[in-house]
């Protein structure tokens, strides 16, 4: 069965779009400067953090408009939330684990990315509070 894609508002395209530049930007920077101290596998591992986080909230956005769009029971889309954290829970504890030390730079990532897709949340909600 095929199915259509579920609409996705402007406004969380370019949130979206503008927690990875923003992370993107981050994370050259700091590859460049793992890199310059010798580092390099902790700012691959970083870069790795950076795609799980990404691809969690490409996820999240997906699931997020396919449950608006198809109302499914709440039970079945907490599960869909608790299942894509837990996948990405296993990477990054998997990552850690084989390739300690630099492997914790997953949660490096990770954490960087957040950082960002926060920020890039309020900055709508900013703007529309000093509108009013």
């Amino acid at each position: 069965m095929v199915t259509t894609p579920a609409y996705t508002p402007p406004v969380t395209r370019a949130t979206f779009r503008r927690a990875v530049m923003m992370a993107g930007v981050a994370t050259l920077i700091a590859v460049g400067v793992l890199l310059a101290l010798g580092y390099g596998l902790f700012g691959l591992f970083l870069v790795v953090g950076v795609a799980l986080g990404t691809l969690n909230m490409w996820l999240a956005v997906r699931a997020v408009a396919s449950f608006a769009s198809n109302r499914p029971s709440r039970a079945r889309f907490s599960g869909s939330v608790l299942g894509r954290l837990a996948v990405i829970t296993v990477l990054a504890l998997g990552c850690a684990w084989l390739f300690r030390p630099a492997g914790i730079a997953v949660f490096g990532g990770l954490a960087l990315f957040q950082f960002f897709a926060i920020v890039s949340s309020l900055l709508p909600l900013i703007k529309e509070i000093r509108q009013k």
